[in-house]
């Protein structure tokens, strides 16, 4: 989002299109598929859309505003950091159409506190109504996952009227590595945002040494490589967390992959079955798939601190006030050109389209697309402070690893340079993909000054 405040009619309409796409995505499933299997990555959509009007009316009316609760039970049935996962599905929750009412009434009751722009907001009000919103935009991303894992359908969004996963026609790239300089990097985000989650706060000065990384993340023909040269079945690539994972699952491949013979390969989108799209990136490998196709090829992940060097560059952004640049391309918002995000393309693209989008040392869908496993544990920062919403970041901590980049389902107004994802290395249900480094810099790779 832009470095300025968000004016009230900015706030109200990103609310109300937040909500357009939640209702999108769950517009076409019965009530069974509501409720779904009991799964330790899911949860019931049913319940998980009713906690999105109830972290609304925590944050924006009762904490806020000091309103009364508008259920009597909201808090024994939506706190998620109360509500233990495994019984959400045995919780006495609404109906379809009570959940759909609750979430309405508490989305009208906040339109009408904002003023439907008429007025500034001040600071307090600013972080609340941010908060909530990109709550609901990363609840999205969530259930267009779920609904992968599911098998459901492809959701029909607005903001992707086609499928559009082939990519850019006639987009190109140079393959192979660039080289980026090291030394002294401000990792993090800077105070000059109205709004950043407490895990991002503030940046602080690392040295990182010089180091080659992939122009581009690893694509399905790349991957497939690795599978079948029996990169599954050979200990030697895996940790020995990774290890004991693939065998406690039986992990002979990419959880939506299968085997059609002749040494052919399918992936299964949503609902449907379709032949290995060879510049796609490879998505849905957890961080452990990640690590053993590295040692593969005899290449590495990325810190995070490298990550967010090779996609901002050492320059500031054209503020002019020393402050780093929001995006790889500068501050100007994502658009159709830059990144691959809000659902627009109704999948991955080739890791070749979005050119304009690349980095000031030559690294393509660094936003956008996939997301990407980094080789950083999820930690704080020097002098964290824990904001608020005290269960964002905290309770994760030491157990997590950091993705960075953002994928084709998250929402434009999320994402940054900054933005710091985490899951369990176990987690191959997100969107998630990776770009390796070179384990030495290679000579011969393009050298960017600094």
């Amino acid at each position: 989002m832009s470095p300025a405040p968000p004016t009230a009619s900015w706030l109200v309409e990103s609310l109300l299109d937040a909500r357009k796409r939640t209702l999108e995505i769950v517009a076409d499933l019965d009530d069974r598929q509501l409720m779904g299997p009991r799964l330790a990555i899911t949860n019931p959509l049913l319940w998980e859309i009713g906690h999105l009007a109830w972290f609304q009316e925590r944050w924006a009316l009762r904490t806020l505003r000091g309103e009364a609760p508008l259920l009597d039970q909201g808090d024994r049935l939506y706190d998620s950091s109360a509500v233990p996962h495994d019984t959400r599905w045995d919780l006495p929750l609404l109906s379809r159409q009570e959940t759909l009412r609750f979430m309405a009434r508490v989305l009208e009751k906040i339109q009408e506190r904002i003023g439907g722009g008429r007025r500034e907001l001040t600071p307090e009000e600013t972080y609340f109504h941010l908060l909530i919103l990109f709550h609901e935009d990363m609840h999205d991303e969530a259930f267009v996952y779920t609904r992968q894992t599911l098998g459901f359908a492809q959701p029909e969004l607005t903001s992707a009227p086609g499928s559009g996963i082939a990519g850019d026609p006639g987009a190109a790239m140079a393959p192979g590595d660039v080289e980026v300089p090291g030394g002294p990097f401000f990792v993090g985000a800077t105070p000059d945002l109205p709004f950043v989650f407490d895990n991002e706060k503030w940046a602080h000065p690392v040295h990182v040494e010089p180091f080659a990384i992939a122009r581009a993340p690893v694509t399905q023909r790349e991957y497939r490589a690795f599978t079948d040269d029996g990169g599954y079945r050979r200990r030697a690539y895996w940790s020995d967390g990774g290890w004991a994972w693939r065998e406690r699952e039986g992990a002979e491949h990419p959880v939506y992959w299968r085997a059609d013979g002749g040494g052919r390969w399918s992936r299964r989108r949503f609902d449907a079955w379709v032949p290995l799209e060879d510049d796609l990136p490879v998505v849905h490998v957890n961080r452990f798939e990640a690590d053993a196709y590295c040692r593969w090829a005899g290449r590495r992940l990325p810190t995070e601190a490298e990550w967010e060097l090779a996609a901002t560059g050492p320059a500031p952004g054209k503020r002019g006030n020393g402050t780093k640049r929001l995006y790889p391309w500068g501050d100007e918002v994502p658009g159709p050109g830059r990144a691959n995000l809000d659902a627009a393309r109704g999948g991955c693209v080739a890791v070749g389209a979005h050119g304009g989008g690349d980095s000031p040392y030559g690294c393509r869908q660094m936003i956008g697309n996939v997301w990407e496993w980094t080789a950083t544990t999820f930690l704080p920062y020097p002098g964290f402070v824990v904001d608020p919403y005290k269960e964002y970041s905290r309770p994760w901590f030491g157990t997590q690893k950091v993705l960075r980049g953002g994928c084709w389902v998250t929402r434009s107004r999320l994402i940054r340079n900054t933005w710091r994802n985490f899951y369990t290395p176990d987690r191959r249900d997100v969107w998630a993909g990776f770009r390796t480094c070179a384990v030495r810099p290679r000579a011969g790779a393009r050298r960017f000054g600094l």
